[in-house]
């Protein structure tokens, strides 16, 4: 599975609302995230309004004796906060379970999606090409401009060539939100949660919320972490730390130059909603 595809299996769509999901190889199927399930359903974008909400409704069904709490799983998700954190999933048939118990006008499409969701994997398995198909879709039904399609896509293999290369270095796979937010941090002045919020975001995606220019910054970060990676061959953390922040030198100096030739910051404030709201302008 390519890193494209990867990425477009962890974030599924469903009414412009994201739905954290894993697919499980072994058991062949999907894991849902409850709690952006509940969002859907309670039509809440309060994070934890949310959390509460399901709190409580798994106190109630426990005292029903209902299974479906008891059967819950748990996976590491990418949390809004930017770190992975243990977080309550749901199979298909659990979530079906549980759309009975949250009354909500979204329970039909939400099944109709649940049935797609499926159908799609089952197609990507067949030809990987489309998940890639199915991800520039996604963002060009969300509004999105080509050139920023294309500058996403190349984000996610210049993402998996960095990953890669910390894999052969000996870091460990919950280190990666150590160095993303020492790059950040390094480039542009802000950590992955600080720059999250500098842009009015909560659990959203980052990249999925970069102006072009960003992109660009973010991608030079890392392909030029990923290259003096090659040349150096790190051992351990420390030392991948360690280029991982010459990477993201080259970057912050690339993004002061354009600061200084524009007379205005590189990084925006602009989140998806109003880099789709400027397109509709030009």
């Amino acid at each position: 599975m390519n890193e494209i595809e990867k990425h477009n299996n962890k974030i599924k769509i469903f009414e412009e609302r994201q739905v954290r999901a894993e697919w499980d190889e072994n058991a062949e199927k999907w894991w849902f995230s409850v709690v952006d399930i509940v969002a859907v359903l309670t039509e809440q974008s309060d994070y934890t309004k949310v959390r509460n909400y399901w709190k409580w409704l798994k106190n109630k069904l426990q005292a029903e004796g209902s299974e479906l709490v008891s059967n819950t799983n748990q996976l590491k998700l990418l949390a809004p906060d930017g770190k992975m954190r243990l977080t309550d999933v749901a199979d298909t048939e659990q979530v079906l379970r549980l759309i009975q118990s949250i009354p909500s006008k979204k329970a039909e499409p939400f099944k109709v999606w649940l049935a797609r969701v499926g159908s799609e994997r089952i197609d990507e398995t067949i030809d990987p090409e489309l998940s890639i198909n199915r991800a520039i879709n996604s963002y060009r039904r969300l509004g999105y401009s080509e050139s920023w399609i294309n500058q996403r896509l190349q984000t996610i293999e210049i993402r998996k060539a960095l990953t890669d290369e910390w894999d052969k270095s000996g870091v460990e796979g919950h280190e990666y939100a150590t160095l993303t937010d020492l790059m950040s941090k390094t480039w542009s002045g802000m950590t992955t949660r600080e720059y999250k919020k500098h842009k009015g975001l909560q659990k959203e995606n980052l990249r999925d919320n970069m102006t072009n220019t960003e992109l660009v910054l973010n991608m030079l970060a890392e392909v030029a972490a990923a290259d003096i990676s090659v040349a150096k061959a790190p051992e351990g953390f420390d030392e991948s730390a360690k280029i991982a922040k010459e990477g993201a030198n080259v970057a912050k100096t690339a993004r002061e130059q354009i600061e200084q030739n524009t007379g205005k910051s590189a990084i925006s404030k602009q989140n998806a909603k109003g880099l789709r709201e400027q397109k509709k302008l030009k």
